[in-house]
C-alpha cells in the first residue's frame, strides 16, 4: 500500500493489513456509475472474497466512513466526490445457490441473473428480472415491479459489520418498506435467501420475455439512466396491470408539471419516461441532480406533492 499525501484520508489510516483485493487510492466513480458522472473516491476497495473484506473492516481506521455500491445502477455521486472508503463487491460474492424452494445470491449477483437462474430451476422470482442493479441494492431498497417486493420472498440476509464481523439477519429485522429498510450503520450485505413458489420454468420463461417486452416499449433502456428517479407518491410500484391506477404515479404528476422531456445542461427527463433523468452525453452530477430538484418544485408548485428521490445521491459538490 503506497503512502503519501492526498487530500482525504491518508494510507496510514487506512489499515495495517495488506489486502488481497485492490485497493486504490483516489479512483474516479464515473465509470462505475449507469449514470456515469461523479469524482474520485478517497479510496476503492475491491475484496477478493468475504475473508479479505473482513479482515481489511477490522484493521480499517474507525473514523474512515465506508460506502458500499454495487453496479451502480441507482446511485449519482456528485463531481466532488466521496470522503469515504468505497467498497464494490464483485466476484467472490456473486454466486448463486438453489436448494429446494430457497434461493440465496451473492450481494454482487446481478437481479436479472438471479430471476434467471431461479426460473430454470423451476422457482418464480420473476419480479426481479426487469429490476436493474445488484442483490444487495434490491435488499437496501427493497425493490419491486409488477406488484412483488423483495420483503414478499426474503428470508434472511448475511451482512459484515463495520468492524469486520458477519452475522445473519431475518427480514423481519429489516423493516422492510417501500424503497426502504434498516439496516445496521456501516453494515454491507453479502448475501440474501428467498423463498420462492414453484413454477412452471417454461411458463417463467415467457412471463420475464413479456416483462421485458413491455419495459423496452414503456422505458428508455438504451439510454443512460439510473432507473426511476423519484418514488412513486402513493408508496407502491406499478403493477403492470390494465387496471393499475396513474393518478399518484411520478411519472404522471411530473408529466402534469410540465417537465417530461425538460433539460438542464447535459441532463434530461426523458421523452419517453417522464420519470426517468438520464445523461444525454455531457451531464455532470450538478446538472443531472438540479434538474431532478427543479422537477421536485414544479410538482410541488402544480400539485402540492413534494417528490422523494429514489436514486441515491453520496459525495460533496464540485462547487464546495
Amino acid at each position: 500500500m503506497r503512502r503519501g499525501s492526498y487530500p482525504g484520508y491518508q494510507a496510514s489510516m487506512i489499515s495495517t493489513y495488506s489486502p488481497r483485493g485492490t485497493l486504490t487510492r483516489n479512483r474516479p466513480l464515473s465509470d462505475l456509475t449507469w449514470l456515469r458522472v461523479g469524482g474520485p473516491a478517497d479510496w476503492l476497495f475491491q475484496p477478493a472474497d468475504e475473508e479479505d473484506l473482513a479482515a481489511f473492516l477490522a484493521a480499517l481506521d474507525r473514523q474512515v466512513p465506508v460506502f458500499p455500491i454495487g453496479v451502480g445502477s441507482n446511485l449519482i455521486v456528485r463531481d466532488g466526490g466521496l470522503r469515504a472508503v468505497v467498497i464494490r463487491l464483485g466476484r467472490g460474492f456473486n454466486g448463486i445457490a438453489i436448494e429446494g424452494d430457497t434461493v440465496t445470491a451473492g450481494a454482487a449477483a446481478l437481479d436479472a441473473h438471479v430471476a434467471r437462474k431461479a426460473a430454470e430451476a423451476g422457482y418464480d422470482l420473476t419480479f426481479l428480472r426487469t429490476i436493474p442493479g445488484s442483490i444487495g441494492g434490491a435488499v437496501r431498497m427493497n425493490a419491486g415491479c409488477y406488484g412483488h417486493y423483495v420483503a414478499d420472498f426474503l428470508q434472511e440476509i448475511r451482512i459484515i459489520t463495520r468492524d469486520g464481523n458477519t452475522q445473519t439477519l431475518p427480514a423481519s429485522a429489516l423493516n422492510l418498506r417501500y424503497r426502504q429498510s434498516d439496516l445496521p450503520q456501516g453494515a454491507i450485505i453479502l448475501s440474501a435467501s428467498f423463498r420462492a413458489p414453484h413454477g412452471d420454468p417454461a411458463a417463467l420463461a415467457a412471463r420475464m420475455q413479456d416483462q421485458i417486452a413491455k419495459r423496452d416499449a414503456t422505458q428508455p433502456t438504451r439510454d443512460r439512466s439510473a432507473g426511476s428517479t423519484f418514488r412513486n407518491p402513493l408508496g407502491r410500484s406499478s403493477t403492470g396491470q390494465a387496471d393499475d391506477t396513474h393518478e399518484l404515479k411520478a411519472w404522471k404528476v411530473i408529466e402534469e408539471a410540465g417537465m417530461r422531456g425538460a433539460t438542464l445542461g447535459g441532463a434530461q427527463m426523458s421523452p419517453k419516461h417522464a420519470n426517468f433523468l438520464i445523461n444525454t452525453g455531457t451531464a455532470t452530477a450538478a446538472d443531472l441532480e438540479d434538474l431532478g430538484e427543479e422537477v421536485r418544485k414544479k410538482v410541488f408548485q402544480i400539485r402540492g406533492i413534494t417528490l422523494e428521490w429514489e436514486i441515491m445521491r453520496v459525495g460533496e459538490r464540485a462547487d464546495k
